[in-house]
């Protein structure tokens, strides 16, 4: 396993929804990003880092795309679809994909803020390319697959008390 080097050029990914919805349902908490976003640097030369967000008809979630923005993040914003019948739809997958795919060439590690085990394909071309590719998530709600093809999964269940903020 490759070590955490201060010179080593990191780009982060964070899928909001994913990491939201665990929180949410795990613990009925909501995310210290400004703490995950520490982990995910850990030192290291930060290049880029993204958030993949959703925006809802009533705009609530406003203030909070604004607290990432402040934290340093670049959002990146996709309006919420909603189909007849009720279903909705707000899937970040390819824009994630598509990002690391082209931030690769200029970085050292990715880190994803996820636990989607729709990213295994991501993760195994990213580290046939040389990267170190590192997965935060809740352990619980993470991808056993996704987990054990990263080269290191840190577990934000065990720091809960620093990585959740009470409701």
């Amino acid at each position: 396993m490759a070590i955490k080097h201060i010179g080593q050029r990191v780009g982060i990914l964070i899928d909001v929804q994913n990491l939201y919805h665990s929180a949410k349902n795990l613990y009925g908490a909501r995310v210290n990003f400004r703490e995950i976003l520490k982990l995910a640097i850990s030192g290291r030369s930060l290049i880029r880092v993204f958030a993949y967000v959703v925006r809802t008809k009533t705009g609530e979630e406003k203030p909070f795309f604004e607290a990432l923005t402040k934290l340093g993040i670049e959002t990146r914003i996709r309006d919420l679809q909603e189909f007849y019948g009720g279903l909705k739809k707000a899937d970040w997958d390819v824009g994630i994909t598509v990002d690391a795919i082209r931030i690769a060439p200029d970085v050292d590690a990715i880190v994803l803020a996820s636990g989607d085990g729709d990213f295994l394909q991501l993760v195994e071309y990213l580290k046939n390319r040389g990267k170190r590719i590192e997965i935060i998530a809740f352990g619980r709600s993470a991808s056993t697959k996704l987990k054990e093809a990263a080269d290191e999964f840190i577990d934000l269940e065990k720091g809960l008390g620093k990585y959740l903020l009470k409701k």
